[in-house]
Parts: structure tokens; C-alpha cells; sequence
């Protein structure tokens, strides 16, 4: 969180700091899970698909697939609801 003393005392704003850091773990996992998914891929093509490499890369592009959606679309809430608090206009 920030040093801030107005993000330390408000709890709207501590949840906010709170939620981006979660959202931004989240899409660490998200994004591993499909890195996961494209080398397992790469493997496979190099190394005919063999069933393990089949199921990791499977397992990663579910994971991926699974986990991300959801924090891009809460990271864009966060990001919308701190550029409104800074008084800019979500519509152009």
C-alpha cells in the first residue's frame, strides 16, 4: 500500500489497495498458467504430444483460462473507481 495518510485511514481505500494486490497475484497466476500451456505446446510439438505433455499443457491453458478473466474485469474496476475518485470521466 502506499504511504499515503489518506489511503492508511480511509477503509474504502485500504479495500481498494487490498483487491488491486490480489487482482494483480491473481493475473500472475493466470498468465503463468497459460505460459505453462504454450511451452507444454512447444514441447509437444518438438516431442510428437505425448500424454504428460498433453495434460500439462491442458492443465495450464485451464488455469489460464479459469483464473484470469476474473481479475482483468475487477483490475478495471479498480482502476475505473480510482481515475473517478481523482475526478475523470469514465465516458469520453
Amino acid at each position: 500500500m502506499e504511504s499515503d495518510p489518506e489511503v492508511a485511514t480511509d477503509p474504502v481505500l485500504i479495500r481498494r489497495a487490498r483487491i488491486a494486490a490480489q487482482v494483480k497475484l491473481a493475473k500472475r497466476i493466470g498468465y503463468l498458467g497459460l505460459l505453462v500451456a504454450m511451452i507444454g505446446f512447444g514441447i509437444g510439438i518438438a516431442t510428437s504430444f505425448s500424454g504428460p505433455v498433453i495434460t500439462i499443457a491442458v492443465i495450464g491453458l485451464i488455469v489460464g483460462v479459469v483464473v484470469l478473466p476474473i481479475p482483468i474485469v475487477l483490475g478495471y474496476g479498480v482502476m475505473a473507481a480510482n481515475r473517478e475518485d481523482r475526478g475523470g470521466s469514465s465516458f469520453h
